[in-house]
């Protein structure tokens, strides 16, 4: 049986693991998700982000959301309980502060992404339409799928609204500035929602957000969040995101040219070659970064070594290569 927590030696001839997320070419797969890795350089200690693909920041809304109450965390088996309520800095505080941090990572070689969140339309819009206008800012995320908040599903569970939303945000922003939807596995059909976000201008697809959760203390008799419910993440929503990615991929992102970046349980690489099969370009590591934070990084000799064995001298010969039982 394969270890899974380690990684082959580096195969002998060289393997191309660099990506085209919609013309932004990233020099390997491996992503922070958002949410998980802070702003910039909360993990510079631990890791060299420079090895990174792209870097994904957290959520930045307009104003300072000072988030849930505690507990906002919580361990379940095989994962991760998170309710943390989109605390954030701020927009203003965010260019002040951070951006300046991001472009010197940028000038390293990662791309930067920022997760982009808002309570309607023209929030999303100031957001998303600020950011876009620095150069080092290569792509926004919009959050439309946070279970974590009162208003956090109504754009990603309506694809009307989310298919509104995301023509609005995509006029406000640079051409060059890539618009990524991230999408929520919350709803009744996925493909509906991805077909949406793609009609209205999205040129990449996340998924998947967390699965809505919840954990109970037996002896208080309450739920262990404050929240009440939270967003599930972590190895056993893997599965689920797995199947939901290779759908979207089958039945919407090929035939449209769009791709997706997958997320959701993402540990070792044997699990990054699995979302691969099923059709994602980009892979997002988050809860994963609280085990490890170099997680994102050792995940690439591992990958090296499977195009290798596969036959492949390029990752992106193998993406959504599955086969299944149909074919």
């Amino acid at each position: 049986m394969t270890d899974t927590a380690t990684s082959p030696a580096p195969p002998a001839t060289e393997i191309d693991l660099s990506v085209d997320l919609a013309g932004l070419k990233l020099a390997n797969p491996m992503m922070t998700a958002s949410g998980t890795c802070g702003y910039v350089d909360e993990y510079a200690d631990f890791v060299d982000l420079t090895r990174l693909g792209a870097f994904v920041t957290k959520s930045i809304s307009p104003e300072v959301r000072k988030g849930n109450e505690t507990y906002r965390i919580v361990e379940t088996r095989g994962g991760m309980l998170n309710a943390i309520g989109l605390a954030n800095v701020g927009l203003d505080a965010f260019l002040r502060d951070k951006l300046p941090k991001l472009e010197a990572l940028r000038q390293q070689g990662p791309r930067v992404v920022v997760n982009a969140v808002g309570h309607n339309i023209d929030e999303f819009v100031k957001v998303a339409g600020s950011v876009a206008e620095h150069a080092c800012v290569d792509g926004v995320e919009l959050n439309v799928s946070c279970p974590n908040v009162a208003d956090g599903l109504v754009f990603g569970t309506n694809p009307p609204l989310l298919k509104e939303l995301v023509g609005h945000v995509r006029r406000a922003m640079r051409d060059d500035c890539k618009l990524i939807v991230k999408l929520s596995p919350n709803v009744g059909d996925i493909t509906q929602t991805a077909a949406a976000a793609i009609e209205g201008g999205a040129e990449a697809l996340s998924m998947v957000n967390t699965f809505n959760a919840m954990a109970v203390d037996i002896h208080k008799r309450t739920t262990r969040l404050a929240n009440g419910s939270g967003g599930l993440s972590g190895p056993a929503v893997k599965p689920m995101a797995i199947y939901l990615i290779s759908r979207v991929y089958r039945e919407v992102a090929r035939d449209a040219g769009v791709p997706i970046i997958g997320m959701g349980g993402i540990q070792y690489w044997q699990d990054a070659a699995e979302f691969i099969l099923a059709g994602a370009t980009g892979l997002a590591v988050g809860t994963a970064l609280f085990v490890d934070p170099a997680t994102p990084v050792t995940i690439l000799d591992g990958l090296s070594h499977w195009v290798a064995e596969q036959g492949c001298t390029s990752l992106s010969e193998l993406v959504g290569r599955l086969r299944l039982p149909s074919d």
